[in-house]
């Protein structure tokens, strides 16, 4: 029977998702499990690379069951992934040294404060195209190989691995050590320019190259994959947010997407070359089709938005599922004066402040669980229209339109109220699973599934857009009372 379908696994930073897409784009089958947060230490968030393993092997076979298909029915296997998460392993068990760290973690902060020295934390940055930060990959497995006993010695002989999510997946599913251009270009160990990894980032850092995989494009065979799906090849690699451009089909200089999920990215296609940014933006690898140029972006990265949420319904109890909150934040007409910044590691773009620590701002005995959950849905936009802001700045022009994505998108309150704060309209695809989409996309495009980018813009179709409705001047004055809530954060942390 020829192929029917191409697979995408979505591993993500709350769990893994596995999607079977047919030739129109449409989902023919899914399943979803996630994966426990682990939290040694305030600021220290882990994952067990094993459990996720474990996990994406039970949702490519749940994905099969419910569409009813086998393996020979899948053309190929694309993957998308949380990106900065850091994995180091055996070569010759394949097992983790230690719990992956993921990108919310900031452990590294002082190890970041000391690379930065004098030069501060664009040291790096005409070279990788990122901030020293805590977010990123690199000075993550530098603290691993530190802290681990015998580990930096036997990276140096070359007995272990290091890679970002998409790695150890790859090495799982093929067995062969590769990773692709955009999930190289968040390690800060990665050259922007040659895209191969550049030996003095990595000694200044300290991580060992003999650890590093193959970086390769990410439409492109990688190798057959085993297991549940023997023999399809697997084709594709994506860090998420790249994933979601690619399935929000922005394949053209200028066209943008966010995605609100954990927290909110928002990506410019920049073209052929990188761009740099002067508004704390990052300049990243989009895609790389196999045999083309690599394509560019330049990234506003918001660490918590939907992680805000399940805060206020984990932490506080305030409501019992995700899905309340629209409900319990439309029981009053606005936010009661109270503003909520979830600098929950510190802040992301465009202010890189990893001495920052969350506030709510402008409590008063008036204010209810309806406006805490009101507050909640407007940090997600306020922190949005500040990455919109930079991108403008950087471009010099506004945004036009916003293409969004997510599972947060489903929320009306928060898109209409993200359109009123940006002024302009914000659209909604049909498929909102962009991330695991743009992965397939990718797959299938290397595999001749799909011929061509053309094809795939052809099949994006819009479900919902909001157009603006508030008063420019309400919009400002209450822009500058959330701006006034944000630098409450800063200098929190010694």
């Amino acid at each position: 029977m020829a192929p029917r379908y191409v697979a995408a696994v979505d591993q993500g930073t709350t769990s893994s998702r596995c999607m079977l897409f047919d030739a129109q784009g449409n989902v023919a089958g899914v399943a979803r499990k996630e994966h426990r947060q682990i939290f040694p230490r305030p600021g220290w968030v882990e994952h067990d690379p094993l459990e996720i393993w474990a996990n994406v092997q039970e949702v490519i076979a749940g994905a099969l069951r419910q569409a009813g298909a086998g393996p020979g029915e899948v053309a190929a296997l694309g993957i998308t992934n949380q990106r900065e998460t850091a994995v180091v392993w055996e070569k010759a068990s394949g097992r983790p040294i230690a719990n992956a760290v993921v990108w919310q973690d900031t452990r590294t902060d002082q190890l970041i404060r000391r690379l930065g020295g004098e030069a501060g934390q664009d040291r790096f940055r005409s070279r990788c195209g990122l901030p020293l930060a805590t977010y990123f990959s690199g000075p993550k497995i530098r603290w691993l190989l530190d802290q681990t006993p015998g580990a930096r010695a036997r990276a140096e002989r070359g007995e272990l691995l290091f890679g970002t999510i998409d790695a150890w997946l790859i090495w799982n599913l093929v067995g062969a050590h590769i990773t692709d251009v955009t999930n190289a270009s968040r390690t800060m160990l990665m050259n922007l320019a040659t895209l191969a990894w550049d030996e003095a980032l990595a000694e200044a850092i300290g991580v060992p190259l003999a650890m590093a995989p193959a970086i390769r494009a990410s439409a492109e065979i990688y190798g057959e994959a085993r297991g549940v799906l023997a023999g399809v090849p697997v084709a594709a690699a994506l860090g998420d947010q790249q994933a979601a451009l690619f399935g929000q089909t922005c394949f053209s200089p200028g066209e943008a997407k966010c995605t609100y999920g954990t927290g909110n990215f928002l990506l410019v296609n920049t073209g052929e070359r990188p761009a740099t940014s002067a508004n704390g933006l990052l300049t990243t690898v989009a895609y790389q089709v196999a045999g083309q140029a690599a394509v560019y972006a330049l990234e506003g990265s918001i660490a918590v938005t939907g992680a805000l949420v399940q805060w206020l319904r984990d932490n506080l109890g305030l409501i019992g599922s995700a899905m309340e909150i629209e409900g319990l934040a439309l029981s009053v007409e606005d936010n009661g004066g109270c503003y909520i910044v979830p600098a929950f590691a510190g802040l992301f773009a465009p202010y890189w402040r990893s001495d920052a620590r969350g506030v709510i701002a402008g409590l008063t005995g008036y204010v209810t669980k309806g406006h805490l959950a009101r507050a909640v849905l407007e940090a997600a936009a306020w922190q949005t229209r500040e990455i919109a802001d930079a991108m403008a700045a950087d471009a010099g022009a506004p945004l036009t339109a916003l293409k969004v994505d997510g599972g947060m998108t489903a929320n009306s309150l928060l898109m209409q109220f993200q359109a009123d704060v940006l002024g302009v309209p914000v659209i909604r695809p049909a498929i909102t699973e962009t991330t695991a989409l743009g992965a397939a996309y990718a797959a299938g495009l290397a595999t001749g599934f799909w011929p061509d980018l053309a094809a795939l813009r052809a099949q994006w179709r819009q479900d919902a857009q909001w157009r603006p409705a508030m008063d420019p001047a309400a919009r400002e004055r209450e822009f500058r009372q959330w701006k006034k809530a944000v630098e409450r954060t800063f200098g929190w942390a010694d």
